[in-house]
């Protein structure tokens, strides 16, 4: 029964590790997108559609 009490310890301990090192590399910029704005003016624009009306001459 001891054991899981270890094991249960051990792996809360390490859960808040990778928690601080989430939230600490997200404060520092790391997940940061960098890339995809220098390459957005390279992706083609959506096409607007224009309604064609009809045009009735009387």
């Amino acid at each position: 029964m001891s054991v899981i009490y270890l094991l249960l310890t051990i792996s809360i301990i390490v859960a808040i590790l990778f928690f601080i090192a989430f939230i600490y590399s997200v404060k520092t910029g790391q997940f940061d997108d960098s890339y995809t704005p220098s390459v957005r003016m390279l992706f083609d624009d959506e096409l607007v559609k224009e309604k064609q009306e009809k045009s009735t001459l009387d």
